[in-house]
């Protein structure tokens, strides 16, 4: 299977750009970029629950657009294209309550300038918790 990047940076320069973003006051952290996804986890603490003390389904969906994103990023091979989601939606399946969650960004569709990402999910027992799915568009600025 061909490389889906076209740009791969080490995964410390990934995440070095999460500095002062809410990927960052989030602890979303990119912990593997593979042929055809990216994986980040995110820790399920006061910075992500609901006054109920679940992960709150609005930090998931940030998990999730970030992934994407990044994915997008690295698609481009323009230099001047940047990422802007227009469209997400997330499926809460099952409660997390503490530990941290896993997500995986998948291709759906990669076109020149519109990316489609299913993003799954998952819990410390590796339950599927959220299923997302974002449309992002290439943005070209000079």
């Amino acid at each position: 299977m061909p490389d889906l990047f076209k740009y791969r940076p080490t995964l410390e320069q990934l995440n070095e750009r999460f500095e002062n973003t809410l990927a960052q006051t989030l602890g979303i952290e990119i912990i593997e970029l593979g042929e055809d996804f990216i994986r980040a986890t995110m820790p399920v603490d006061h910075r992500t629950h609901q006054p109920m003390g679940l992960l709150h389904g609005g930090a998931s969906a940030a998990l999730a657009e970030t992934l994407g994103s990044i994915g997008s990023l690295l698609c481009s091979d323009h230099p001047h294209a940047h990422p802007v989601g227009i469209e997400i939606n997330a499926n809460h399946l099952k409660s997390v309550t503490s530990g941290k969650v896993t997500g995986k960004a998948s291709p759906v569709k990669i076109g020149r300038n519109i990316h489609v990402w299913n993003i799954e999910i998952r819990n410390d027992k590796h339950e599927l918790t959220c299923v997302s799915r974002l449309t992002v568009m290439m943005v070209t600025k000079p």
